[in-house]
């Protein structure tokens, strides 16, 4: 077996040369395409040239369908609404679709979920190995501490561009709390806080968002008790850990059967 033959939509974009490069440098994959929006000022360059590495001879182009069908697989970490637009085009393809897009929808999941059906869908509100892990002692810590004892918050400081919030990463760690805890993020999750609140409600999960500068990813988990503290953090600090996360993904899903899974899948952790 060759190759795999890997597709970058938003190739023009930070993360998208970030994909591009990762995808040069790593084993077992080569770029196969590229792919950037209608009127976008990279149309027509060389993926490779705008992404630092030299000529690669792969042109980007806003032709997503004709890309796909020459690809086994594609690196999406673009906005919702395209998500949703890629992964029906790799259900038409059944190709592999890495998700690391955030701040999609309920709608949107349930599209996506539905793509899963004829494509290998690997989603995650962040690729990288170190969060996930962080994501699996989230869990064990918030089983094993008592919701009467100890709170828990969450908090994360990303750079000013970022436009949802909280972050994928806040609500994928959230979501692992709440496993832990045997409750539903969405019933039990707090994110604003403003004004006389009264107490805090005993059980709930706190979400604390900062935005600024240049920061890539930071991220703690704090449970607080009666005098102690316990705080489980991850910092990324080079978008890199993302993009290799992603092709790992890409490279795992390659013979797998169509269905959504996660970064846990990949990492055996699920």
């Amino acid at each position: 077996m060759g190759d795999m033959g890997l597709v970058v939509v938003g190739a023009g974009g930070r993360m998208g040369q970030t994909l591009i490069r990762a995808v040069h440098t790593m084993e077992g994959a080569r770029l196969a395409g590229a792919i950037e929006r209608p009127g976008s000022p990279h149309l027509g360059k060389d993926a490779g040239e705008l992404a630092g590495i030299g000529i690669v001879n792969v042109e980007i182009s806003d032709d997503p369908l004709a890309a796909f069908a020459k690809a086994d697989g594609v690196l999406d970490f673009t906005t919702p609404r395209a998500t949703v637009e890629f992964a029906g085009y790799a259900a038409q393809a059944r190709i592999t679709h890495v998700i690391g897009t955030t701040g999609l929808s309920d709608e949107d999941e349930a599209a996506v979920a539905a793509a899963a059906r004829h494509a290998t869908i690997v989603k995650s509100g962040n690729m990288s190995l170190g969060v996930n892990l962080l994501s699996v002692l989230v869990r064990q810590a918030a089983k094993a501490l008592d919701a009467a004892d100890f709170d828990i918050e969450i908090l994360e400081m990303h750079h000013r561009h970022k436009v949802d919030a909280p972050s994928g990463t806040a609500l994928l760690l959230g979501a692992a709390a709440a496993e832990g805890r045997g409750v539903d993020l969405t019933g039990k999750s707090v994110r604003v806080r403003d004004g006389h609140t009264g107490v805090r409600e005993a059980g709930t999960i706190g979400f604390a968002t900062l935005r600024g500068g240049s920061v890539v990813g930071e991220h703690s988990v704090i449970l607080a008790g009666t005098g102690e503290r316990i705080v489980l953090s991850h910092n990324a600090e080079d978008r890199t850990i993302f993009a290799r996360g992603a092709v790992k993904a890409a490279l795992w899903a390659r013979e797998k059967k169509p269905g959504l899974y996660s970064m846990l899948d990949v990492l055996g952790l699920a």
